[in-house]
């Protein structure tokens, strides 16, 4: 019909004038790795931003295809994950299903989840969340949550420490996975110590009790992916899918950057 619009004769034209607008701004302003601040080549006109972290920080951060327990998250050194899980985890209950972790706790992945703790590095916390997006997100749509879940922190340190990074990494696995995050779900009501130091046993009593679902109607059924920046012995992810489980959740899966 004349005069009539072609829409997606229009749309290519928009995308293709904000791509040469990317590309133009990444030759004025090359852009920098969000963990180290080394300058980075731009991607090819038109091309989707990607991750913002150079070739060094992707290589310290593990291997694209590293291999953990399907069960428990640990690093499996040549095995293939089983069913019933791995030697560590195979005879041991667990509150949560499955995890799925970017990487081990002893590469650089420890360096950069101490500094995501802090607000000044909320970039970088979001940018891990991408990568693992990106490297494990196939696995992570087979989990098919309903609900994305940060682990909290009691209000008086999140208001010290202004940041809360499972919250960013939430936040980004949501829009990867266009799936709704719930911050508030689930509380911290007591302010319970850092973990870091104590014994396996001392972690367990640590966090017991330490949670609360807020809204136990809003968990009936549902398959919640549980996010954390780390999983050392499983204490705070364990406690945490305990409760929503007992609230009525079908499934609960968790979601680290490090295994420990």
């Amino acid at each position: 019909m004349v005069g009539s619009v072609n829409w997606e004769a229009m749309s290519r034209f928009w995308r293709n004038v904000r791509g040469l607008w990317t590309a133009g701004l990444g030759l004025l302003f090359p852009p920098r790795c969000v963990s180290c601040g080394e300058e980075m080549l731009p991607g090819p006109f038109g091309s989707e931003a990607p991750v913002p972290l150079c070739n060094g920080c992707l290589a310290i951060f593990g291997p694209a295809d590293w291999n953990g327990c399907w069960r428990c998250g640990t690093k499996l050194s040549g095995e293939l994950p089983l069913a019933d899980g791995c030697p560590r985890c195979r005879k041991t209950r667990l509150h949560f299903d499955t995890v799925v972790a970017l990487g081990g706790y002893h590469t650089g992945l420890r360096d950069a989840v101490l500094r995501m703790k802090r607000p000044a590095h909320e970039p970088l916390s979001y940018t891990l969340g991408q990568l693992l997006a990106e490297r494990h997100g196939e696995r992570l749509a087979e989990i098919d949550a309903n609900l994305i879940v940060p682990i909290p922190m009691f209000w008086r340190r999140r208001l010290g420490r202004g940041v809360n990074s499972p919250e960013v990494l939430a936040r980004c696995l949501g829009q990867s996975l266009a799936t709704p995050v719930r911050p508030r779900l689930l509380v911290r009501c007591r302010n319970t110590a850092p973990q870091g130091h104590l014994t396996p046993a001392r972690r367990l009593e640590n966090v017991r009790g330490a949670f609360h679902v807020r809204r136990p109607d809003a968990v009936q059924n549902a398959r919640i992916l549980l996010v954390d920046d780390v999983l050392t012995t499983g204490a705070t992810c364990g406690e945490a899918a305990k409760m929503l489980k007992k609230a009525g959740a079908a499934m609960v899966a968790v979601a680290v950057v490090a295994r420990a």
